[in-house]
């Protein structure tokens, strides 16, 4: 009945959808969820737009991602810049001459460079060997202990001293005057929200919502000749080889009858004893000026197996047991894996638009050689 059946209506899913109808294919999307857009998913209260699990902001380098995406919805000027709050004591975001100058009194940013030089000198790291170490060689340690520790901690649910270096090294310091936190060429949020977007992406395509793929895979598997998963891949292979790790999140959102509670879109909450990391104020990404605000406190929590998986936890552990589900998904001749959960790599939005622009082109491409 289908050429493809893609399991999952997030962004990644609703990408390649897109791009194999408009290669003349027929399609089937399915959704455990009540709702399309994945993690992305907005809806609007109060005349605002809800980002449901978490705040959102596309930013990217690449030009041809800009260019795809835009044409699914209208972007606006937003410029990311999250303000950290340690104990009411309030720093900039990402870690620049602000937050130097607000830690130390710092002017310049010779100044600044010669501090942390200092502070990483006394603690005697040459390579770091963790995250802790990693933090302090970038930025001190008086911004590591305010503004990196606790957050990290709640975020992970690890000591930083257990958690890997390369998390760190995301974090953006600049030694300019400068708050936004991306560097890339292009950054916005779409005006109306990103459900529109994979409203559009799946328009004309079949969706069947609240429909668990795994829990219907005989009846469904035979009306295709594919299938492309965007699901948890330990999950598919039923945790033959145990269960890879994952951080997952509690959402607390609630209306305001205020104008502007916090004052920024994003701001997180550092100390350990906080015991969400962050504060988003959705109206703040649209410029919104209605009479009441929506603000959602976001919760780490550890995963455990039910619970909506949103960060891979990619250590080494994580990493080979990730390699032992892959290798049977080699094997596979009927079942394609994508997306941030099929591959258990975390992901930018823009990161999934390629990729999935990549599969969906080399698939069409097999297509066009297999049938000359």
């Amino acid at each position: 009945m289908y050429d493809y059946i893609i399991v999952g209506a997030g962004l990644y899913g609703a990408v390649v959808a897109n791009e194999l109808k408009k290669a003349g294919k027929k399609c089937l999307v399915v959704e455990k969820r009540a709702h399309i857009g994945g993690n992305i998913y907005t809806y609007e209260l109060e005349g605002i737009q809800v980002h449901k699990y978490g705040a959102h902001i596309f930013h990217t380098d690449n030009e041809e991602v800009w260019r795809y995406i835009n044409t699914f919805a209208k972007f606006n000027r937003y410029t990311n810049s999250p303000i950290a709050n340690y104990k009411n004591e309030i720093y900039s975001l990402p870690f620049n001459m602000y937050t130097f100058n607000k830690m130390w009194g710092v002017v310049t940013p010779q100044e600044a460079k010669k501090k942390i030089e200092e502070q990483v000198r006394e603690c005697g790291i040459d390579e770091p060997h963790n995250l802790e170490e990693q933090a302090i060689s970038l930025v001190g340690k008086d911004i590591y202990e305010k503004l990196v520790k606790g957050y990290t901690e709640k975020q992970w649910g690890k000591s930083a001293v257990e958690l890997p270096s390369f998390i760190i090294k995301r974090l953006p310091v600049r030694f300019t005057y400068d708050n936004n936190y991306f560097n890339d060429a292009y950054q916005g949020i779409p005006v109306g929200g990103y459900t529109q977007i994979i409203d559009k992406m799946l328009e004309g395509i079949e969706v069947r919502l609240n429909t668990d793929y795994l829990a219907n895979k005989d009846e469904l598997s035979v009306l295709a000749k594919k299938i492309i998963y965007t699901g948890m891949i330990d999950e598919y292979y039923n945790y033959c080889y145990g269960e890879l790790e994952y951080r997952s999140l509690n959402f607390e959102t609630e209306v305001l009858d205020v104008g502007n509670y916090q004052g920024n879109a994003v701001m997180n909450y550092t100390d350990y004893e906080t015991p969400y990391t962050r504060i988003i104020e959705h109206k703040h990404f649209e410029f919104g000026r209605q009479k009441k605000t929506v603000i959602t406190r976001e919760y780490p929590k550890t995963w455990n197996c039910g619970d909506e998986p949103y960060y891979p936890v990619n250590n080494e552990v994580n990493d080979m047991l990730f390699k032992k589900y892959w290798t049977l998904a080699e094997k596979e001749d009927k079942v394609f894996f994508g997306g941030r959960l099929g591959l258990y790599k975390y992901y930018d939005m823009d990161d999934v638009v390629a990729e999935a622009l990549k599969f969906s082109k080399g698939v069409i491409n097999e297509k066009e050689k297999n049938s000359d």
